[in-house]
């Protein structure tokens, strides 16, 4: 059960480098129950690099985190992870409900058995997920929304302290993205789930966010969307000018220098 004083994901003096490269280092975080972090910054930053390590995929160089008041293991049922989209290749004959059942039972070794608790579960889910009409079909034959409202069901099939979700929005249409975003707020509301939420556009999901963490150059910056996504923040961030606009509720960013480390202008 969970602890709600408890915070669902804390990350302390965390260091990270890759050979030479150093992605982020004295990264302190800590995420309580029902949070919402955005976490944003360039190509390369180490925000997948984050998830890993969290997922006990990716061995800090130095630090701790803790899940739940677990450290870190592979297979955690404390976490939930959701994928970024990508099609199916070639016709996979796994159905939807047999995708929302890997999320509870997938663990396990050998065939798992019939369970009417478990049964019970996935039918309430298809119905959170609104997949009733294609929970029976092929994963292969589905669109991208569909597919991307199940993994959000496999994720969350299991009640996780903390769901992890790595720019679960890429490729959708405007529609979907915000179909998908909904669903993901419902449930960690619903359940009181902690969300790292990485992605390249903020905008999609802004009303939702309740912190940022931007990574850049190693360093990073934590607090309310208001607090972080600023020039002077990002400039000091990327050690150069950085404009933050602000038009119709959006945000995009405009780097003037240092093409390499920020794109010219990028929504996020």
């Amino acid at each position: 059960m969970k602890n709600p004083n408890q915070p669902a994901l804390s990350v302390r003096a965390a260091d990270l480098s890759l050979g030479e490269t150093t992605l982020w280092q004295n990264l302190d975080l800590e995420v309580s129950p029902g949070e919402l972090i955005a976490v944003i910054g360039s190509n390369g930053s180490g925000k997948s690099s984050l998830l890993k390590a969290i997922l006990g995929q990716q061995s800090l160089t130095k630090g701790q985190i803790k899940v739940a008041g677990h450290n870190v293991h592979r297979g955690s049922r404390d976490i939930g992870y959701i994928p970024q989209h990508r099609p199916s290749e070639g016709q996979v004959p796994i159905r939807g409900r047999d995708l929302l059942r890997l999320g509870l039972d997938g663990h396990k070794f050998g065939l798992a058995l019939p369970n009417h608790k478990n049964s019970q579960r996935i039918n309430e889910v298809v119905e959170r997920m609104g997949a009733s009409e294609f929970q029976n079909q092929p994963i292969s034959s589905l669109s991208g929304g569909q597919l991307q409202r199940l993994r959000v069901g496999q994720a969350v099939i299991g009640k996780p302290a903390l769901l992890l979700a790595d720019e679960p929005l890429t490729a959708l249409d405007l529609n979907q993205q915000h179909v998908v975003g909904e669903l993901i707020d419902q449930e960690r509301k619903a359940n009181q789930m902690a969300v790292l939420f990485v992605t390249h556009d903020v905008n999609p999901i802004l009303d939702m966010v309740d912190r940022v963490l931007y990574l850049a150059k190693g360093k990073f910056k934590i607090g309310s969307p208001d607090e972080v996504l600023r020039s002077e923040v990002l400039s000091e961030l990327y050690g150069t000018q950085v404009d933050v606009l602000r038009n119709q509720g959006r945000i995009v960013v405009v780097g003037t220098h240092d093409h390499e480390h920020h794109p010219d202008e990028e929504w996020i």
